[in-house]
């Protein structure tokens, strides 16, 4: 049984004001996902992907419209009420891999547990599991520099895995990895969120990986059409 939430975005809009002038990066978005589903949303650079993303992971409020994760209307949360919501919900995958670099592979995966409430044994044990899932059992000691920019990025999926999230979130995920590496990375992200059964979006500019997904969706001046 899947473990995913749904997720429902109607008119939902960001915009800025610099320097007297509205800058709009998203307009009247609308985005209807089931528990489980898993699409793809491509657009060029400076589209709103990550934007996007930075709206369903609760990362940045809205201007206006409105999201519901799982059911649950998520635009009237407190910052701590949202922190909490994101970090037993939310995995997050970045472009770059953001591993803290003083820690270990192991420790960088344990952290979100940890910070959690969880135990150092449940920590240790969701830890060790996924990083072998990945194919780093052995390097679980091996800090980020010591480790290639392929194993960085599978160490970061580890850790936005190890709370079971019913959602996860990724943004251009192998960006900075060569070819060969990003399809690697990018069938361990697949495989493993199969196994989970999560709700995944990933934002992607290589329309090779989007095609693997059963839907996609382009966002293009700020408006998501599917594609």
């Amino acid at each position: 049984m899947s473990r995913g939430i749904s997720v429902q975005a109607v008119g939902l809009g960001r915009h800025y004001r610099m320097a007297g002038h509205k800058i709009v990066v998203l307009e009247d978005l609308g985005l209807t996902l089931e528990p489980g589903e898993r699409i793809a949303v491509v657009g060029r650079s400076g589209s709103g992907k990550s934007t996007l993303l930075h709206q369903l992971g609760l990362l940045d409020r809205a201007s206006e419209g409105s999201l519901r994760l799982g059911g649950r209307v998520v635009d009237g949360l407190n910052d701590a009420e949202r922190a909490t919501l994101r970090s037993r919900e939310i995995g997050y995958v970045f472009q770059a891999h953001n591993l803290l670099p003083e820690h270990t592979a192991m420790m960088n995966v344990m952290l979100p547990v940890l910070l959690a409430g969880g135990s150092r044994g449940v920590a240790t044990q969701r830890a060790r599991a996924l990083l072998g899932a990945v194919g780093l059992g052995s390097r679980v000691a091996h800090r980020p520099g010591e480790l290639s920019g392929g194993e960085q990025q599978r160490v970061a999926l580890a850790r936005a895995l190890v709370m079971g999230p019913s959602l996860v979130l990724a943004d251009e995920p192998t960006g900075n990895l060569d070819p060969r590496t990003a399809s690697g990375v990018f069938d361990l992200l697949l495989q493993l969120n199969q196994q989970l059964g999560s709700t995944l979006v990933v934002v992607t500019h290589s329309k090779l990986l989007a095609d693997r997904f059963d839907r996609r969706f382009v966002l293009d001046e700020g408006r998501l059409r599917e594609s």
